[in-house]
């Protein structure tokens, strides 16, 4: 929200009010409170009026300060809130006649006493800082009041994340409201506002409001980032790295790490398509296509229309097109695949439900008691009220009769036009409900999920989302068209939303909206393929690769065994993910932070720590990309590229820029049919440009996630040394482009000369 009228004007109807100076501190166990009047203090007779900030620092764990700032601190609690640690760590403090310093790890936050002029610094530098306008109590028309907090943006510093935003890449220049909106991937709106966001220079910053948020990130003024909230307190944290991945894991720690999902989940996933004519026979249809072209199935998505038109949610098949739901999940189940139904929040009125969940009390209402229902999306619709427990029950046990019949997951979709004029059950604010009702409604379906089917198996296919979202994987980009411009506005949404902390990340292979051409949908198939989760998806068409054309069949069984095969890699990120909350997929700027031409790359990125895929957005089959230093070698032909370099090169669609980096152990496994299988049996360790004097290691893991093992590498001149634990079957050592040979089962040392 912008209060300035250009550099020197406060806007008509707003009064900002910065504070002054440091009055008073007082220390206590884990925190130090500031008292700072909005005025200087000349005489006793200037304490008598005007406002004083009360501004209290704190640290819930090593390098991440807490800063809470209050007008007014009588007004009533407002709930939800985040769940977000909140231990209380031992401040460093020195004060001095000009300053106060508060360090907590390598991290120090300097206030001078004078003016109120901030700094955040570590022990080489200063990351950000900012002079007495650094916070600010907001007066503005209606009553209303607001509180801003402010930094300065270095020269060349570039600040990222924010949720899934379809916008650049880079947040500079951009107003940004933290309010969950159902709008596509082609503007600003996103369904998934974390606000949260990742400086290039090392830090990252969270304000830990469920409410909207306003952003303005070098546009309001623009050398400053700022952040501002209706009301009389704001609240956010100052997060450490230095490097981009280690701010992103505190980030993780204090909000919440993600889930690991099931192996399974790492296949390919192909769904009915949305208002697709379908029944049972077009269900086999598809399946029974896909395996009689050998390409590879891992999960069967049934999408709206599983329950009848003008229901939703009923949870109940609808019998004209399934009138044996049980025997062809059975049969389906028979058949290797996984079950995934569509699902939302909502109750229409004609379901069976609404009635019930109306007399029991289980749908949000308006201040008069009315039940809340609008027309838009389903008739008559109502919203179940996930803060009354009984209500959470009900809805629960629907979906657990479904599981029973044999469904696996949820694609937990809406739950982004949350209204504010209700009322909930516990009291719950209705603003701070809008965007935490997402966390609320995935979080009960996630819950279910691990209570019935277990921890190790519980996923949901999820569209919206909060801070702490991330801790219910997998989540999909929403409504995308189906061209290339979409196909790069969706890669945009999931860089920034992984660059916020969650873990995972889909979209729909081909584009949701209109039919792609064959061209888009084959490239499409590449990208989505080398993304974390793969799904087939569409509205009104169906997505199935023979339909666009034969070679399109060719290129999904391509990608989709060769991402299987990648399985012991991949899941070994994903045990990764869940330890230390560094996403599976990165951006370039998150792996590469001190080379600066990484820093606004959009269009390419690395699938784990080692392997960086660019997708081809064109018609001509163009790959441009950038490779850092050093040596790297194409996954696909064994190409070795000197890197430091921008290179375009033409691919046909069975390949793309797909590159290893230097010194990496890439453990290959040997199934290309199905991600869950034993991932040492036959594993080919392969060991890209190993340099001089280099000492790797990489941990290996089997389909449960469990850590069985690890390979150690160390070159010394020509003399290669691998050591590998864990290994109970005959395996492989490949040093690409030179050789390959066999090893015998056992932990054992390994000398390989170059």
């Amino acid at each position: 929200m912008k209060f300035t009228d250009g550099n020197w004007m406060v806007r008509e109807g707003y009064s900002i009010h910065f504070p002054k100076l440091v009055h008073e501190i007082e220390q206590d166990d884990g925190s130090v409170t500031l008292y700072a009047p909005c005025k200087y203090i000349n005489h006793r007779g200037d304490t008598l009026d005007g406002p004083l900030l009360t501004i209290t620092i704190s640290s819930p764990m090593e390098d991440v300060i807490r800063v809470q700032t209050w007008h007014f601190k009588g007004g009533k609690a407002k709930y939800p809130n985040f769940e977000v640690t909140d231990n209380k760590k031992t401040l460093e403090v020195e004060e001095n006649d000009e300053s106060i310093t508060i360090q907590t790890g390598s991290l120090k936050l300097t206030i001078a006493k004078e003016n109120f002029a901030l700094s955040f610094s570590n022990s080489q530098r200063i990351l950000t800082d900012t002079d007495g306008k650094g916070f600010a109590w907001i007066e503005g028309p209606e009553n209303k009041t607001y509180m801003r907090g402010q930094l300065r943006l270095g020269v060349g510093e570039n600040l990222y994340g924010l949720g899934e935003r379809f916008t650049p890449f880079v947040k500079n220049g951009q107003s940004v409201d933290i309010w969950n909106r159902d709008g596509g991937t082609s503007s600003e709106q996103s369904y998934k506002n974390i606000p949260f966001f990742l400086s290039s220079k090392g830090y990252g910053v969270f304000v830990n409001h469920p409410e909207e948020v306003s952003y303005e990130l070098g546009s309001e003024m623009v050398s400053r980032s700022q952040w501002s909230v209706e009301g009389e307190y704001l609240d956010y944290y100052f997060i450490h790295g230095p490097s981009p991945k280690e701010v992103v894991s505190r980030y993780t720690e204090l909000t919440g790490r993600p889930a690991l999902p099931p192996a399974w989940s790492f296949g390919l996933w192909l769904s009915t398509s949305f208002t697709t004519d379908y029944n049972e026979e077009t269900v086999n249809h598809f399946v029974d296509g896909m395996a009689e072209r050998g390409i590879p199935l891992s999960v069967f998505h049934f999408d709206c229309f599983w329950m009848k038109e003008f229901e939703w949610s009923n949870f109940i098949w609808d019998r004209r097109n399934f009138p044996d739901p049980e025997g062809m999940l059975r049969r389906l189940k028979d058949k290797g695949l996984k079950i995934c139904v569509w699902i939302n929040p909502y109750i229409a009125q004609k379901s069976p439900l609404f009635d019930e969940g109306m007399e029991k009390g289980y749908l949000i209402k308006r201040p008069n008691g009315d039940v809340w229902q609008w027309d838009l999306w389903q008739a008559g619709m109502g919203i179940v009220d996930f803060t009354n427990p009984e209500a959470v029950n009900w809805y629960q046990d629907k979906l657990k009769a479904l599981l029973d019949m044999g469904v696996d997951s949820f694609k937990t979709d809406f739950g982004e036009r949350i209204p504010t004029d209700v009322v909930y059950a516990d009291g719950s604010n209705p603003q701070k409900m809008h965007n935490f009702y997402s966390y609320m409604f995935n979080e009960v379906v996630f819950d279910l999920l691990k209570r019935e089917v277990g921890e190790d198996e519980a996923i949901v296919f999820a569209r919206s989302a909060t801070t702490g979202g991330q801790k219910f994987p997998v989540h999909w980009g929403g409504d995308c068209d189906s061209t290339y411009d979409a196909m790069a506005e969706s890669l945009r949404g999931g860089l920034s939303l992984t660059t916020s902390g969650f873990g995972y990340w889909s979209h729909d292979i081909g584009g949701f909206e209109s039919t792609a051409t064959p061209d888009v949908f084959k490239r499409w198939t590449a990208f989505g393929l080398l993304s974390s989760h793969s799904r087939f998806h569409g509205s009104h068409s169906y997505r199935v690769p023979w339909l666009f054309d034969d070679e399109a069949v060719d290129v999904a069984r391509h990608f989709t065994k060769l991402k299987n095969s990648l399985m012991p890699y991949l899941y070994g990120q994903a045990v990764e993910n869940n330890e230390t909350g560094v996403p599976v997929m990165r951006s370039m700027v998150m792996e590469y932070p001190e080379d600066p031409l990484t820093h606004t790359l959009d269009r390419q990125y690395m699938f784990g720590d080692s392997i960086l895929v660019a997708p081809i957005f064109n018609e001509e089959g163009i790959g441009s990309f950038y490779l850092p230093r050093g040596k790297w070698t194409h996954l696909l032909t064994g190409e070795v590229v000197e890197g430091g370099t921008w290179i375009e090169e033409k691919y046909d669609y069975f390949s793309l820029p797909l590159f290893v980096r230097p010194n990496t152990i890439l453990p290959v496994g040997t199934s290309e049919e199905t991600p869950v299988y034993d991932y040492t049996d036959g594993l080919t360790v392969k060991l890209y440009a190993i340099e001089e004097n280099a000492k790797l290691a990489r941990n290996l893991v089997n389909s449960k996630g469990e850590k069985i093992g690890n390979v150690q590498v160390a070159r010394d001149g020509k003399q290669l040394t691998v050591t590998t634990k864990g290994l109970d079957k005959k395996y492989y050592i490949e040093v690409v482009g030179v050789k390959k040979i066999e090893v015998q089962a056992g932990n054992q040392d390994v000398t390989i000369t170059l």
